[in-house]
């Protein structure tokens, strides 16, 4: 019985052990990728039993990693000695100060840094080794060796909260999620037309009065009309809530520059002091989006009112820059105002635009003596560059070409690469954007030096920043919707080698960040199963190819208009198409859907194989599908303008000559125009059609306010080779419409020949 009992025992506690869960480490994916990284056997146990050593000067960091490790793991790190410990070290020879080391081996984690710079980035990939949730009171971190630095020095991310406010403990959130991606800058845009979103304790009003608007416009700007929801609508910043931003940000080895707009985007200050304006008129804080003619008037009051501003600006803000705006500053005001137009006159200045320069250069030479440096859009070029500005370039990348060869500092922040208010994904559903089209790809393709300048030129660029205008977006989530994925794909073209990029890998780590993202409660657009279309034409035959863009998923789809499932046709090469067709189709990971239900509608018709001409090219901007995009079979979006099939001109009129291959019956012609006033874009008033047969007829277009106009015209039968569409574009932008006095632009769709 003895021999028995005790065999019992050795079972049990044989059974017991081989049941316990050994901890697995997770694979590095680590986003940026490091300049190197290497992978080494064996596992780091954390648990309780670790210890947490560090110099002084990284105190503040070891305290960040305990205290997540603790929320996020519940793990206590130790302060006594242990066998398994962490240690933060400071290590002199590593120039750099935002580089680090990180080697883990079964015993011991080492970052070394020579600053806690170097060393908070060291703790960030050290965090994205860990799982992004676990219930286990051990944790398996894999060993491994990272050397680590980044590619640019300014790496940044911004946001608007002006246009829409946004709490002090969401402006923490967007802080943190900057920090764990090894961002250094946030721009934080606090001054618009639509709101004051500082307090300024020697004018109070601009709390009372411009932090608020009355109402705010419902929709989107190129809607028609214009409607308003009729709540009052606003908030600010006290100087307190700033100190405590401002010192979270610096526990994160972030630093926040303020933007304080001038002399456009000002229309709030001066509705709260009309004395700033040109007119001295009583005007309201801006209630819709858009540039407005209310700038600053360069008078002695003026410059009074904004170096008061600034001088309780730079107390709160112990960082190098003061962002002043200097962008979309309308002249107009001060074409008409005796006062500027004396002044341009005194100062021997050529212009309003050499006005503009005078009143930067003015301001910056202030801002100087506070021991601060100005950062300005793009426009600041315009009339002369201020003496030590650097300039943050928009307008593409021509404003920073300039600037580099100046041998100023610039940072690229183009529209097409770095605006993450654009639309993401070309889904009718996506969320109202202000318009745009901005794929994870293109931002992944990034490269901030401009091809034109030389190496010296080069080093002016300091690095990139992706902007976030909040027109459309007035809530936490959907500000997080539109930075992510697209803040990933930034933060590894700021940080990571060139030689270390590759796009296929990075949405691989992508996939697995999201699990992160999760466990964070941020929310994220999923774009990577999106599928996309070609389309092309062979003998007669519409070929529609499905494209996703991520390997190793398959494609179901459906062409009689159902939602596609598990058993729904398997996609294995091109969809011929030979009547109209509405597919459908859906991304799947073996059972499971992952991707939203891709439709497009198809349509054959009989110009789909003939060529098509025109007697001016569309824009360069909007001309993504080029000319054949008006006879491919596919119609653009009904909701916005800019994707690959919509042509947009500007031009008096255009010409569309279709030829067939063979002489052919006509018998309707049939398209769509888009209707965008806020974009000023009009619908034709009329068109001609004209036939190589000698008839020719003209349409008149019911011009309503509907975002799309329709156009068909039905003609008896014509048997012709030829057909030409003569569109007088809409002529001038009427009084009091967006754009006013401006041509208007023209945009067309598919045109439908049957």
């Amino acid at each position: 019985m003895k021999i028995s009992h005790y065999t019992g025992v050795l079972f049990m506690l044989i059974f017991m052990n081989c049941s316990k869960k050994i901890p697995t480490p997770i694979t590095p994916k680590i986003i940026p990728a490091p300049l190197s990284q290497t992978i080494n056997n064996g596992i780091f146990n954390l648990n309780n039993s670790v210890a947490l050593e560090c110099e002084k000067e990284f105190i503040v960091v070891a305290d960040y990693f305990t205290k997540y490790v603790q929320k996020a793991y519940n793990v206590t790190l130790k302060s006594a000695k242990s066998s398994t410990k962490i240690q933060l070290v400071k290590n002199k020879s590593i120039h750099n100060e935002e580089a680090y080391y990180l080697t883990i081996t079964p015993t011991l984690i080492s970052i070394e840094a020579s600053s806690a710079k170097g060393a908070f980035y060291g703790v960030q990939s050290l965090l994205q080794l860990l799982p992004a949730t676990s219930n286990s009171e051990t944790i398996a971190i894999q060993c491994l060796a990272i050397k680590d630095a980044p590619q640019f020095a300014y790496r940044g991310m911004h946001l608007d909260v002006a246009r829409h406010f946004f709490s002090v403990d969401f402006i923490k959130k967007y802080i943190d999620m900057l920090a764990m991606l090894k961002m250094n800058t946030f721009h934080w845009h606090l001054t618009e037309d639509q709101g004051w979103r500082i307090e300024i304790k020697k004018y109070p009003k601009l709390q009372e009065i411009a932090a608020f608007r009355k109402e705010t416009l419902i929709g989107h700007y190129s809607d028609e009309p214009h409607q308003f929801d009729g709540k009052k609508y606003g908030g600010y910043y006290t100087q307190e809530e700033i100190k405590e931003v401002v010192k979270y940000a610096s526990e994160r080895q972030i630093t926040i520059i303020p933007e304080i707009e001038m002399p456009g985007h000002s229309q709030a200050a001066i509705a709260a002091y009309p004395e700033l304006g040109c007119t001295g008129d009583t005007i309201e804080v801006a209630t819709k989006w858009g540039v407005f003619e209310d700038i600053y008037c360069p008078k002695e009051a003026t410059f009074k009112f904004l170096e008061d501003v600034i001088d309780e600006v730079v107390e709160l803000f112990p960082g190098k820059y003061i962002h002043i705006g200097g962008d979309e500053a309308p002249k107009e005001r001060w074409k008409n105002c005796k006062h500027c137009q004396k002044l341009i006159k005194e100062k021997g200045l050529k212009d309003e635009y050499e006005l503009q320069s005078y009143f930067i250069t003015r301001m910056e030479k202030y801002i100087n003596t506070k021991g601060k440096q100005i950062i300005g859009w793009d426009e600041i070029l315009e009339g002369g560059l201020a003496p030590n500005a650097t300039v943050m370039s928009w307008r593409g990348i021509k404003g920073a070409v300039e600037a580099a060869k100046e041998h100023h500092n610039v940072i690229l922040t183009p529209g097409s690469h770095c605006y993450f208010d654009h639309y993401q994904a070309t889904n009718e559903n996506e969320p109202l954007a202000i318009g745009g089209y901005l794929p994870l790809e293109k931002v992944y393709s990034f490269n901030p030096i401009p091809e034109e300048l030389t190496k010296e030129e080069a080093k002016y660029v300091l690095g990139a920043q992706g902007n976030v205008w909040t027109e459309y977006i007035d809530s936490p989530e959907k500000v997080e919707y539109m930075i992510f994925p697209r803040i990933l794909a930034l933060s590894e073209v700021l940080w990571s080698a060139p030689s270390n990029k590759n796009y296929d890998d990075f949405k691989n780590r992508v996939l697995s960040f999201f699990k992160r993202l999760d466990a964070m409660h941020i929310k994220y657009a999923n774009h990577l199963y999106v599928i996309s279309e070609t389309i092309t034409t062979t003998n007669d035959t519409l070929l529609l190819s499905l494209n996703s863009q991520t390997k190793g998923k398959v494609i179901r789809y459906t062409t009689d208009g159902s939602t596609p499932t598990t058993s729904s046709l398997l996609y294995a090469s091109p969809l011929k198409i030979n009547q109209n067709t509405i597919v459908k189709a859906i991304s799947f990971d073996e059972d499971t859907p992952i991707s939203a239900v891709f439709t497009k509608e198809v349509f054959k018709h009989k110009a789909n194989n003939a060529q098509v001409s025109l007697s001016t090219p569309p824009h360069k901007s909007f001309d993504k599908g080029g000319k054949e995009a008006l006879i491919n079979g596919l119609q653009g979006s009904s909701k916005r303008y800019n994707d690959n099939e919509w042509l947009g001109f500007n031009t008096d009129s255009i010409t569309i000559t279709i030829d067939f291959n063979v002489p052919t019956e006509v018998s309707t012609i049939s398209t769509r125009f888009h209707n965008g006033y806020g974009a000023w874009i009009y619908a034709p008033k009329e068109l001609e059609i004209s036939f190589d047969s000698g008839f020719k007829t003209k349409t008149t277009l019911n011009t309503s306010k509907d975002l799309i106009v329709p156009s068909k015209t039905t003609v008896p039968t014509q048997i012709v080779k030829q057909l030409k569409i003569t569109v007088p574009t809409y002529g001038n932008i009427p009084d009091g419409k967006p754009g006013a006095g401006y041509r208007a632009w023209l945009f067309i769709d598919e045109i439908i020949i049957e």
